[in-house]
């Protein structure tokens, strides 16, 4: 015997409707994209704590290192050089062996300048080199990201600046609590390990000599020579224009002249 189904089966049997599908997909393409900026943002913090954990990592290794050798801080080699301001030339390399980090960021295809470094073996995790938000690859190896994104102040154990701290204890102006230490580079700038910046009474005080990079939400992580890390906000984005370039605007050069209050006066 057969039984012919109730109108109410058929509709149990045919499910959604095109129009209730729609619907749906509607409600879900909305909350996504109410959803993904909320992530977008959530990544964009999670990197920049990784980053400022890196530095903090890596300022530890800084003050083991001058406990391990009577006070000294570890050596900071220039590996680059310009011969004139504004200038487009190529930088000119120079051998870079003892320091802190040896290399050249953007032509180190493996991290081996990273291990045979003078901090490496107070922390032994090519990693905490490196920044998370830091996309940019090796010279001629657009798929290989480069294991370098920081540098250091040229204010410390640089033999290249006479002026330069060579010993912990000497850091008195600015105090430990406001020198920085290491910084985030910008991609195009970075070459060296070495962060050249001309102090406030230098006669080239409104030139960048290298650029803090602005990724974090044109921002730069710093750290310190008493230990403490920080974010800073930058007024103007860091545009690259060559090594060695004046403050292009007016902004851009109170974000020079703030992060000159954090170097030696006299540094050159």
């Amino acid at each position: 015997m057969r039984f012919r189904p109730t109108s109410t089966r058929r509709r149990a049997v045919a499910g959604f409707t095109l129009i209730e599908l729609l619907v749906v997909i509607m409600t879900i393409a909305i909350l996504a994209a109410l959803l993904l900026p909320v992530l977008s943002r959530a990544r964009k913090r999670a990197q920049t704590a990784a980053c400022l954990d890196n530095l903090n990592q890596l300022e530890m290794s800084c003050h083991l290192y001058s406990t391990d050798f009577n006070d000294f801080l570890v050596p900071n080699q220039v590996g680059g050089f310009v011969s004139a301001p504004s200038s487009t030339n190529a930088l000119t390399s120079a051998s870079n062996p003892d320091s802190w980090c040896p290399g050249l960021a953007p032509y180190d295809t493996t991290p081996t300048n990273v291990e045979i470094g003078l901090l490496f073996p107070y922390n032994k995790s090519p990693a905490i080199y490196h920044c998370p938000s830091d996309q940019s690859t090796v010279v001629g190896d657009p798929n290989l990201l480069r294991t370098r994104s920081y540098c250091m102040d040229i204010s410390l154990g640089c033999t290249n600046a006479a002026s330069s701290y060579y010993k912990y204890t000497e850091i008195l102006q600015p105090p430990p609590s406001n020198l920085f230490v290491f910084i985030d580079d910008q991609e195009q700038d970075i070459f060296d390990a070495t962060f050249g910046v001309f102090g406030p009474d230098s006669p080239w005080a409104d030139y960048w000599l290298d650029l803090p990079a602005d990724r974090h939400d044109q921002g730069a992580n710093l750290s310190f020579a008493d230990g403490h890390v920080e974010h800073w906000e930058w007024k103007a984005p860091k545009i690259f224009f060559g090594t060695f370039w004046p403050a292009y605007s007016p902004a851009d050069l109170e974000d020079l002249q703030r992060l000159q209050q954090c170097v030696k006066p006299d540094v050159d």
